[in-house]
């Protein structure tokens, strides 16, 4: 059994994938903070900032981190890893809606504190149910190795919210695609004024 306490310094050699996932969700929960009590660029770029790491953040779970999980000892993978994706399902159509709309978009305010609601419950429901069990089941070395492919899936992964991709299957064919038209229309939406 590993401790489950214990944290790498984040980018460390010791870093595991659940000490990444946990700088991660402590992040987007800043973003959200910064979502919501900002205005103008500062609002829009943490939304930018927001929407691309949580992107990349489930598409890297969903690659990686969830198929683990079905696998684990002592049943009921299966059934927690489909409620983590029913939960992420949800918050990806919630963010379509938004990055469709905008943060200047009427319903903003009130669609990013759902939003938020929802992603902060699902990531407690990872530290709490999965993560883990990842820890106890999974030996150290191997939960490091998957850090370092979370890495690399997170760089292939799309820049915006697809709710159809939600399978390791699914990303993994559509990942590297979505990604490269994702970036092409962050290029082109991109400010002409330098920023960037």
């Amino acid at each position: 059994m590993t401790d489950t306490g214990a944290q790498a310094t984040p980018g460390s050699a010791e870093e595991d994938v659940v000490d990444l996932l946990l700088a991660q969700h402590a992040r987007i929960e800043q973003l959200f903070l910064l979502v919501i009590g900002g205005t103008g660029d500062i609002r829009r770029d943490a939304f930018d900032d927001l929407v691309k790491l949580l992107a990349a953040h489930e598409t890297a779970e969903e690659e990686i981190v969830h198929p683990l999980a079905r696998k684990l000892p002592g049943g009921g993978g299966d059934a927690m890893v489909d409620e983590r994706l029913a939960e992420e399902r949800q918050a990806k159509e919630t963010l379509r809606t938004l990055v469709a709309g905008g943060v200047d978009a009427d319903g903003f305010e009130t669609g990013i504190i759902l939003l938020r609601d929802a992603v902060l419950t699902h990531a407690r429901h990872e530290e709490r149910y999965e993560f883990p069990r990842l820890r106890q089941h999974v030996p150290a070395d191997r939960l490091r190795g998957l850090a370092a492919a979370v890495r690399a899936a997170e760089a292939t992964a799309p820049t915006r919210p697809h709710p159809g991709a939600q399978s390791a299957k699914g990303n993994l064919a559509a990942g590297p695609a979505l990604a490269v038209i994702d970036r092409i229309r962050d290029a082109v939406r991109r400010p002409s004024n330098g920023k960037g």
